[in-house]
């Protein structure tokens, strides 16, 4: 993650979650009060997240120490200690929730993901996401599909086109909204048709899009029109694929599947912050 951007959004989640203060952690202990907090898993699963442990503490209070026991993308088991931190027990207890949140939220998602890439199994067709994410989120969210083991499709409107159905139903067909689109934007944009048809496939590919997805197909359905798509195109299949179905598609030949049941259906992992005064531990 980028480390400016990063420091930027945990800024803004701080000062919604505290506001002008933690009145009760700043009222019960004295900011010099030192004690040691024990990040601990409580479940199986994949780990995402841990320099935001780093991050968070490091802007409430730069003289905490950190020690970080485990990495992203590690399997991680229940009883394991990812981190601790050491210094001020004010500061300590202030950033717990935050930081609970986001590890919580994006260890799931890292978690499903890896489920799904295991049950894919394939050396052809990779896992990707999807926008289907949290508003104010999707930074930390499409991480966490890295560290499962699945790739970003675009992050936005802003890096990439993608023409859907309702796309192509304003513009009267797949072949206009090409040419619209390739005489506006420059060389380094991809675009990408959704298609629904064996003809749909044809006229995108004939129009020269650079990716094609096959949207809502079986796996045999897929199997046959990723046929039709020359080598120099991207293919993707999305739609109503799921963990009970997604081995069904593991010989379809398509480049990549995207899921967004890895986000926005994603249980959180179970993570525990155990705190110690000094001395205590």
């Amino acid at each position: 993650m980028n480390s400016i951007k990063l420091r930027s959004e945990l800024q803004r989640f701080l000062l919604e979650d505290i506001g002008d203060q933690d009145i009760t952690s700043s009222t019960i202990f004295p900011i010099k009060e030192q004690g040691t907090g024990h990040f601990k898993v409580k479940d199986e699963g994949v780990l995402a997240g841990t320099q935001i442990i780093e991050e968070v503490y490091q802007i409430l209070d730069p003289f905490i120490e950190i020690n970080l026991y485990k990495k992203d993308g590690e399997q991680v088991s229940n009883g394991d200690l990812i981190a601790t931190v050491n210094g001020s027990v004010q500061a300590i207890l202030t950033g717990e929730r935050v930081v609970l949140n986001l590890l919580q939220r994006m260890s799931g998602i890292a978690t499903l993901t890896n489920h799904a890439v295991t049950i894919l199994n394939s050396n052809v067709t990779k896992i990707c996401d999807t926008r289907k994410t949290t508003p104010g989120l999707r930074m930390f969210e499409k991480y966490a599909v890295t560290c499962g083991g699945g790739y970003n499709h675009r992050f936005g409107l802003y890096d990439g086109v993608m023409i859907k159905d309702n796309h192509i139903a304003f513009a009267g067909s797949i072949t206009k909204a090409v040419d619209c689109v390739r005489s506006r934007v420059g060389h380094m944009v991809k675009i990408e048709v959704e298609t629904e048809s064996e003809a749909q496939v044809k006229e995108a590919v004939a129009a020269g899009a650079d990716i094609i997805m096959l949207d809502n197909q079986s796996p045999a359905n897929v199997e046959k029109l990723v046929k039709l798509i020359p080598d120099t195109i991207i293919s993707e299949a999305s739609g109503n694929i799921n963990l009970t179905n997604l081995d069904g598609y593991r010989d379809c030949g398509v480049d990549y599947i995207s899921l967004g049941f890895i986000t926005h259906s994603a249980k959180a992992l179970d993570i525990s912050l155990d705190v110690f005064h000094k001395g205590e531990q």
